[in-house]
């Protein structure tokens, strides 16, 4: 990542007038403008769908050949803000790099609807994949910050209910922990040109309605992680849910999960979103795309 590339995606967030733990209603629509106000490539085609009784949003770029893996993908947001549809813009660039279908999953958000809301939404959404027959080896799992989180919780949700688990999940900058305990919420304070303690404590307040924080559906950094597929984890250096990441690798290598963590100097929160304009993120969404592929079973073979 060059400088004057860093500089420029800081300096947008940082002048940004999202206000994470700002009014919720208001943060929701400017949140929504900032991720549409570049248009999606040419190539891109969108639609929305249904996955048992959840709406959705699918995703496929034209100029890419076909596979039959699907990514199941959830958007970031920190289960308050955001949708399926802000989020296609890195969702296609996912899309495109592994010739998937995808589609991303507009769950319930809190305050409205609190947690285990977006968990059991996540849940129904696989479960109709599988009900279609969709091979479970053939879905990849992947989600950003919040996202991120509820994709690991979906993992849980799928062994606690027995079915088959996807051929892996890939999380990006996730937010694992919501009792906000990483050291890197108070070292990366000043850094971090996107998030703030503050406001993911009043999201986090939100989303719980009460719950215990270190519930496991809620902060899969205290699940038991035995069992689950290939992790990828992607984080930048600069935000202050690093050491989210830095921790869930650790827990998922004592669990004897399969687990590629990959840090990136300088790099904010999801920096991945900014593909088109940062090198780094191009690259580190290649290297998603070859974990998914590496990953998906043809036909579902076990």
């Amino acid at each position: 990542m060059t400088r004057s590339q860093l500089d420029s995606v800081s300096d947008l967030l940082l002048n940004s007038p999202l206000d994470l733990g700002g009014d919720v209603t208001k943060m929701r629509r400017v949140f929504d403008e900032m991720l549409g106000a570049a248009p999606l490539p040419g190539d891109v085609r969108t639609r929305t769908t249904d996955l048992g009784g959840v709406p959705a949003v699918e995703v496929r770029a034209d100029a890419t050949r076909p596979t039959t893996a699907t990514v199941l993908y959830f958007h970031g947001g920190a289960y308050a803000i955001g949708s399926a549809a802000a989020s296609a813009g890195l969702v296609s660039e996912i899309a495109r790099r592994t010739a998937a279908t995808a589609l991303s999953v507009d769950y319930r958000l809190a305050p409205e609807h609190p947690f285990p809301a977006a968990v059991d939404d996540a849940l129904a959404a696989y479960r109709a994949l599988l009900d279609r027959g969709v091979p479970a080896g053939s879905i990849a799992v992947t989600g950003e910050s919040a996202g991120g989180g509820l994709a690991l919780a979906l993992l849980l949700a799928i062994q606690d209910a027995g079915l088959p688990q996807p051929s892996s999940a890939t999380v990006l900058s996730p937010w694992t922990d919501l009792t906000q305990s990483g050291g890197t919420m108070t070292t990366r304070a000043d850094a971090d040109p996107a998030l703030t303690r503050r406001a993911l404590q009043t999201r986090a307040a939100d989303y719980l309605a009460g719950a215990d924080p270190r519930t496991p559906l809620a902060s899969p950094l205290h699940a038991d992680l035995r069992g689950l597929p290939p992790l990828l984890i992607q984080a930048g250096g600069r935000e202050i849910l690093l050491d989210d990441a830095l921790r869930l690798a650790a827990r998922a290598a004592h669990a004897d999960v399969p687990v590629t963590l990959q840090t990136f100097p300088g790099a904010p929160h999801v920096f991945q979103g900014f593909a088109p304009l940062v090198d780094e993120a191009a690259q580190a969404l290649d290297q998603v795309a070859a974990f998914i592929n590496g990953h998906i079973q043809p036909e579902g073979r076990p």
